[in-house]
């Protein structure tokens, strides 16, 4: 690809599979917002991941490794709203690293990252449904009847038929809202925001109108009628100094510590970019300050919800008992579940602050529409990138195939496969667990060629960058877009290197590593046979990936 050349447009010379996408640009930026702003979702992702981290990495304090991951994922945000801004096209990272990067590259980097590894986010969904939504209903329900068959479900949810069932529920709704199309999604995600934000809000008030000793006098009561353990916020604290477990206090800085966080607490907040592929679809998607806002907003908000939840969290139960809590339920201490049977979401842990059964299941009920909100981008971004690859004849034809304005082949070729690994990941057939920890260094790498691609676009394709409205903006006569670039590769290269280096994060588990690498073979196997195919149809690949194509 030249580097001083253009793009033409190619619709009339019959590269694509049609002339035209069939997409329908029916998203307004507010609607962009929203999707960003649950993408990196605090109640499903973030509170899930942060029970995580101080057991991986003791000597950090969460708040902290929040705030510097927060500020360098800020590098993130200008990359994507100036590539987006470039290259409003459906299939984002696909067609920016196949027409910068070249087809191979692109193809692989992208399928691997947006198709094959999300669909090992289907039970990792419903690992997340069963833990926040299942149980705390069900335990909360069984304190209001005192039938112990809520007990028992509330306990068997967390059991690998509980995350299969759960992993169906997630692929049903999520295929079930995407198939309505964008415009019926973009109300679906509305409803949940205000709903979900209208609870968060409710929670924020309960803990900062009750006390530290209103919560142990609920915690210990709700344990002792439902569960029937005696004592158990006293046992929890107990067992956590016999296994020597000291985690970092809220209120210390810890700044060398925290970065050991940061790995950890970016499973959670690297993804305001998640609908990059979808900009295809959103009205005036090459408003380079729009993007920038509409995705810096989201990462500062929700950065913020976190360390008010977390601060919150800290008053009523103590930061101590949060961490210990978490770390009780993950790993027993040694063989013992010292009190609370099931996992300590915040939602549940606040709804002991009440005995108001109404404000209680009000509670859990208006906090899961975070989840019902969040669902849906299992599949919908990665829908694009099928979309995308099938459109420049990679994939198979069928799946560019627009019904009502919805990839629904693409669709399939996303729900079908992730039910299928579910069953692998559930009942943790050949120790596919382990292969999940690594869901995230994929999507990790796959960004990284978007940055790469961020860094070498107004040299790579000097004509479309000085044509395009990032190209006024500049740090010391060096592209701003360059720059973040150089900063996001070396936020994620590091990241990288910790997962692979440090056995502490689990990531460098060699099934899972192995499992992984096989996903880039068969990328690049699909890539080398469509390209012998299209060959001898007489369609060259590498022109079509030197074309933009018109939506």
């Amino acid at each position: 690809m030249g580097g001083t050349r253009g793009p033409i447009v190619a619709g009339s010379l019959d590269l694509f599979v049609r002339n035209a996408t069939g997409l329908v640009r029916s998203w307004a930026a507010f609607d962009a917002f929203i999707y960003s702003f649950f993408s990196i979702n605090l109640v499903t992702l973030g509170w899930f991941e942060f029970t995580f981290g101080p057991g991986s990495a003791p000597g950090g304090n969460l708040l902290t490794a929040i705030v510097i991951s927060g500020l360098l994922i800020l590098a993130e945000v200008a990359v994507y709203a100036g590539l987006i801004a470039v290259m409003p096209r459906a299939g984002g990272d696909y067609v920016w690293q196949t027409r910068i990067l070249g087809g191979g590259l692109g193809f692989v980097l992208a399928i691997t990252g947006w198709v094959f590894t999300l669909w090992l986010w289907v039970p990792i969904y419903g690992e997340i449904f069963s833990t926040e939504f299942i149980s705390p209903v069900c335990t909360i329900l069984a304190s209001i009847t005192g039938n112990h068959t809520f007990v028992d479900w509330a306990v068997n949810s967390l059991s690998k038929t509980g995350y299969m069932i759960s992993s169906i529920v997630v692929a049903v709704f999520a295929a079930a809202v995407i198939a309505a199309g964008m415009k019926i999604y973009a109300r679906v995600q509305k409803f949940c925001f205000l709903g979900g934000m209208i609870g968060l809000g409710v929670m924020f008030v309960m803990l900062l109108v009750n006390s530290h000793a209103d919560f142990v006098n609920g915690f210990n009561h709700f344990n002792q009628k439902v569960f029937g353990v005696n004592g158990a916020y006293q046992a929890t604290l107990q067992a956590a100094a016999k296994a020597g477990y000291t985690p970092v206090p809220f209120n210390k800085l810890a700044l060398g510590g925290s970065f050991a966080l940061i790995p950890i607490v970016i499973f959670f907040n690297l993804y305001p970019n998640w609908g990059a592929t979808l900009y295809g679809e959103v009205r005036g998607a090459n408003d380079f300050k729009r993007n920038l806002q509409s995705m810096a907003l989201a990462l500062i908000v929700t950065t913020a919800l976190a360390l008010i939840s977390l601060i919150l969290i800290a008053k009523v139960t103590t930061d101590t008992f949060y961490n210990d809590a978490s770390q009780a339920y993950w790993y027993n201490f040694g063989g013992t579940q010292p009190g609370l049977p099931v996992w300590p979401y915040p939602g549940l842990l606040v709804s002991f602050l009440t005995t108001n059964s109404i404000l209680q299941l009000f509670l859990i009920l208006s906090l899961s529409l975070w989840f019902w909100g969040w669902c849906g981008t299992v599949f919908l971004s990665s829908t694009r990138v099928i979309f995308a690859a099938a459109f420049d004849r990679v994939l198979p034809s069928w799946a560019a195939t627009v019904n009502r304005g919805v990839p629904t082949n693409a669709l399939l070729a996303m729900v079908i496969p992730g039910l299928a690994l579910s069953v692998l990941y559930s009942y943790n057939i050949w120790q596919f667990q382990t292969v999940i920890l690594d869901a995230v260094l994929v999507i990790a790498v796959t960004f990284f060629g978007s940055a790469l691609v961020a860094l070498v676009l107004p040299w790579r394709q000097k004509r479309l960058y000085d044509q395009s409205p990032i190209a006024k903006y500049k740090i010391a006569g060096i592209p701003l877009i360059s720059v973040c670039g150089a900063i996001l590769m070396g936020f994620l290269g590091w990241n990288i290197w910790m997962w692979l280096y440090n056995s502490s994060y689990g990531v460098n588990n060699q099934t899972s590593l192995k499992f992984l690498a096989s996903f880039y073979v068969i990328a690049l196997v699909i890539y080398i046979v469509s390209r012998y195919i299209n060959n001898q149809r007489g369609v060259n690949l590498n022109t079509i990936h030197k074309e933009i194509p018109i939506e």
